[in-house]
């Protein structure tokens, strides 16, 4: 499996606070399965994107990894202007590996016909944004429905492993369930952020989907789309199950 959404870069966010403890992920996300996970650490008005220093921090952490699990990078991008802006000018600052895909998390309280726009301005500088955990969204639970849309103008999904087990209360695991059964979700990931609480494992929320929707589908949310992104392609046809 690839897990494209991670907290697991030390001393950078609310994610994990040690090297020692970005290793311990590592060592688990590896012994549920997972080959590659991404370093999304966050962009937002709590936590600057120092890219000089995260840079850094993957390196050492690439050095220390003793696991298969690769690592790669990107960012946990929250949608502002002052961010819009900033990646507008310099398209591959956020982006996974460099490449087109950016990981958008979206304010509390927002309305769909403003994403639609920051979106399109995103494509026009050739970036293709990932919506991260609409489900856990309070504002985008209720607006479930107008994600398609946003789907149809080539807006990616991904939803959080854990929403679908319950981790961040019933209306997430809800609204994660319905994104499921209306086909527009792309990707699921782990958001992980400790050993403890929101970790990397991917196994539970894998045989969750594949048990439901089937083994086919499961493979790919959890690892052809996620594959996809890594070499920065478009995604397979079948990305939904139609």
């Amino acid at each position: 499996m690839i897990d494209i959404h991670s907290h697991i870069l030390p001393g950078l966010d609310d994610g994990a606070q040690t090297i020692e403890e970005s290793v311990e992920m590592l060592a688990m996300a590896a012994a549920s399965g997972t080959t590659d996970i991404v370093a999304t650490p966050h962009a937002n008005g709590t936590f600057r994107f120092e890219a000089e220093r995260i840079e850094q921090l993957f390196r050492d952490l690439s050095e220390r990894n003793t696991t298969s699990v690769v690592l790669h990078l990107g960012c946990d991008f929250h949608l502002s202007y002052e961010n819009l802006r900033d990646a507008i000018e310099k398209p591959r600052k956020y982006t996974i590996n460099r490449g087109p895909y950016l990981m958008v998390e979206l304010p509390d309280a927002i309305a769909l016909a403003g994403v639609g726009n920051a979106f399109h301005q995103l494509r026009k500088a050739g970036i293709l944004p990932i919506l991260t955990h609409p489900e856990r969204n309070r504002s985008l639970q209720m607006q479930l429905p107008g994600l398609a849309r946003l789907v149809v103008e080539g807006a990616h999904v991904q939803v959080t492993a854990q929403s679908l087990l319950g981790r961040f209360g019933h209306a997430a695991q809800h609204a994660a369930a319905s994104l499921l059964k209306a086909d527009l979700v792309h990707f699921i990931a782990s958001d992980a952020h400790d050993c403890i609480d929101r970790t990397p494992d991917l196994s539970r929320a894998y045989e969750y989907v594949s048990s439901r929707y089937g083994e086919q589908r499961a493979d790919r949310l959890f690892i052809h789309n996620p594959a996809a992104v890594l070499r920065g392609d478009p995604l397979p046809a079948d990305s939904f199950s139609g």
